[in-house]
């Protein structure tokens, strides 16, 4: 799912859906997959140079991908498109925001961490230590992570409870961009992704890949180009009916009822792969300065007031 939280946000993305033979070729993408500059010009009767200019602005808006591989006659151009939905915050909702607590969490502010490699951890400038060494994740510069990876194992965060005497939590979710962690990088890469609260499971979410083909839209231009480029931005929500992924996939039936929080509580987080799962394929987030989305770990918590 694509995110953005207001309109102005979302302004290249309404410019490159504002002409209808854009939207007709994310359409055919969607149909049929992924597909090569020839194969969509002939589709719909454009030639090879229109196509080019479409797909540019489109990639440009972060809709879709366009990577160069072998072809029957040299080398060929395919597309792929990013994203399965879109979500545009277009007004801040009144009645929530005066009984919601929001916090930004960065990424390398975790508490506890169990690190197996293929793992890294980097900040805005710099490679933290070197790759493969779970070491690294204990030094003092995680604090200033990010992005960074690993093959199994989990990081845990100490969320901040806001909740006074009386306060009753209706809801809580996080927002982050993630991806599965593949040595070098994989589109097709799939991997369980378990989330944790105060220790309770709910649920997991399994990441399609780990994205490389082009450059993160906020990735320093100094990053390697053969690793981990941009991941995909989601949303965690527990409310009274249970568990969900941006809103409408239910991952679990555990309820906010169930994690029986008040005032006095200590919110953990905790990301998690398991050595055990039938997808293990790693973890990566991506924090601000990094990415796709410039953003750290969302939080937050919506409550009955006094």
């Amino acid at each position: 799912m694509l995110h953005f939280h207001s309109l102005n946000d979302a302004l290249p993305v309404f410019k490159a859906l504002g002409a209808p033979m854009r939207i007709r070729i994310l359409e055919l993408l969607s149909e049929a997959g992924d597909k090569n500059l020839n194969d969509i010009a002939k589709a719909l009767g454009l030639t090879n140079s229109a196509v080019s200019l479409h797909m540019k602005i489109l990639e440009e808006a972060g809709l879709v991908s366009i990577h160069t591989t072998a072809g029957k006659r040299g080398s060929m151009k395919v597309c792929r498109p990013l994203h399965s939905s879109l979500l545009v915050d277009m007004f801040p909702r009144k009645s929530e925001d005066a009984s919601c607590y929001e916090d930004e969490i960065s990424i390398g502010c975790y508490s506890a961490c169990q690190i197996r490699p293929t793992c890294g951890i980097a900040t805005c400038r710099e490679i933290i230590g070197e790759f493969d060494d779970p070491r690294y994740f204990l030094f003092p510069e995680h604090y200033q992570a990010n992005v960074y990876w690993f093959g199994e194992g989990y990081v845990e965060y100490i969320l901040p409870n806001h909740l006074t005497a009386g306060q009753k939590p209706r809801q809580i979710s996080l927002s982050f961009e993630i991806s599965s962690e593949s040595p070098g990088y994989n589109d097709d890469y799939p991997s369980d992704i378990q989330f944790y609260f105060n220790g309770i499971c709910l649920g997991q979410w399994i990441s399609p890949g780990d994205y490389g083909l082009r450059k993160g839209r906020f990735t320093p231009a100094w990053w390697p180009p053969g690793c981990n480029q941009y991941g995909l931005l989601k949303t965690l929500t527990v409310n009274e009916k249970g568990t969900y992924i941006d809103g409408g996939s239910r991952i679990s039936g555990v309820t906010i009822h169930d994690l029986d929080l008040n005032y006095n509580s200590t919110f953990t987080f905790r990301f998690q792969v398991s050595p055990d799962s039938i997808n293990c394929g790693g973890f990566t987030i991506f924090g601000k300065g990094a990415g796709d989305y410039n953003q750290d770990i969302i939080f937050k918590t919506y409550y009955c007031p006094q």
